[in-house]
């Protein structure tokens, strides 16, 4: 059981670093990245959206201590990221492809979140059956 709570512990940490990373990247350097013009809102919501990313990630690194118990925080950040997927999806089916990092981040937020979001509630429930707490 503990071993397997590590492992949740370790892929999140590991998997919340894209958020991270990526946040903090758009938030100092706007869309250096994509090498591509826009207009000075346009950057402006590009670094907004970077922050929330950014927060995103720092919010799901804060569920590490105590995985178990953070059940609804757990949910909430599922949630938020599977909408902003839909959102992406949405625009894939409006507009083409996207690049291959975004398929990626398609991958992470419609499969790989929600998974894991499930693994954690595995390990919260068993928490529950063995210690006799958990939240909700």
């Amino acid at each position: 059981m503990k071993r397997e709570r590590k492992l949740l512990q370790q892929t999140v940490a590991i998997i919340a670093t894209v958020p991270v990373a990526t946040g903090l990247y758009g938030v100092l350097f706007g869309q250096a990245l994509t090498g591509d013009a826009v207009s000075i809102s346009a950057e402006s919501h590009f670094r907004f959206m970077s922050g929330l990313l950014l927060g995103i990630g720092l919010c799901f690194w804060s569920t590490l201590p105590g995985i178990e118990d953070k059940t609804s925080r757990f949910r909430f950040l599922t949630l938020l990221v599977v909408i902003g997927g839909l959102g992406r999806l949405i625009g894939l089916m409006l507009t083409g492809l996207p690049s291959f990092f975004m398929m990626g981040g398609l991958v992470l937020e419609l499969i790989v979140t929600p998974v894991l979001c499930l693994w954690q509630t595995r390990i919260a429930n068993r928490y529950a059956e063995e210690y006799g707490v958990a939240e909700t």
